[in-house]
């Protein structure tokens, strides 16, 4: 019996696009960052293949390196996360959105990747200017309101290890870049229950933000309101703190269910 050329040709069903998904699903499991042995042993494929596999979904930004051998889900795997449940999270897009009509400012939900955090919804505010900051963009944890609404509810010893990596860049004259100081900011955050990015990483900016915790009380990511200085003050801005934090709070539960953050 003669086999037709375009059954010849046809690929397994076990072909590369779905040994990629696997390996990113293994990366994407439990608690991480995972080994390339680990990921290996988990879907079955080679570890030379697991190992260029990773390689271009790293060079894609669906996977993150540590540095030490390990592997994390990269910004583009939580944008695509986020866009993917927020099919099913209608509950979540109304409260961002009711929130968002409240302030009538640009408001941000960020999630943590390793030393930064990527955004993964992003309501554009009612007013004559538009935010450079999209879907799927890293930011730095130190100089932003998001990130430090994150540092100030990580466990002492986890949160140097990582300043430590990271390092303290200015990305303006008011980053703090002082680690001394930056603690002592960061207990100010942690009890009254949100951080301010007073131009610390974008000159004319400025945003308050509030942390998306889970239920033992770790940061999993932030919610933010973000203005322009020379439109909105100081005294404004933090107005908007006590909603902020309420919704947050009624935010962090559908994030925990349907997002993956790095612990």
């Amino acid at each position: 019996m003669t086999v037709p050329a375009t059954d010849q040709t046809e690929q397994p069903v076990d072909g590369a696009a779905l040994r990629a998904l696997r390996i990113l699903e293994a990366v994407a499991t439990g608690v991480g960052p995972h080994r390339l042995g680990h990921i290996a042993a988990e879907t079955g494929v080679s570890k030379p293949s697991v190992h260029r596999i990773l390689a271009q979904l790293g060079e894609a930004g669906f996977v993150s390196a540590d540095g030490s051998g390990r592997y994390a889900p990269g910004p583009r795997s939580y944008a695509l996360s986020a866009r993917l449940a927020g099919a099913h999270g209608a509950g979540a897009e109304s409260i961002l959105r009711q929130f968002q009509s409240t302030v009538d400012h640009t408001v941000h939900v960020a999630l943590r990747s390793g030393n930064q955090a990527v955004y993964v919804n992003k309501i554009e505010g009612n007013q004559p200017y538009r935010m450079a900051s999209h879907v799927g963009m890293q930011l730095p944890l130190h100089s932003t309101a998001i990130g430090k609404a994150i540092l100030a509810h990580l466990p002492s010893a986890e949160r140097r290890h990582l300043l430590a990596e990271s390092g303290l860049p200015a990305r303006t004259a008011a980053t703090i870049t002082d680690p001394d100081q930056l603690e002592t900011h960061l207990a100010e955050v942690r009890e009254q229950g949100y951080a301010l990015d007073d131009e610390e990483n974008e000159p004319t900016i400025r945003c308050v933000a509030a942390p998306l915790l889970d239920r033992r009380g770790r940061p999993i990511g932030g919610l933010s309101v973000s203005t322009v200085t020379f439109l909105v003050g100081i005294d404004e801005l933090l107005g908007y703190a006590p909603r902020l934090t309420e919704t947050a709070a009624l935010l962090a539960p559908w994030y925990v269910a349907n997002a993956t953050p790095q612990p």
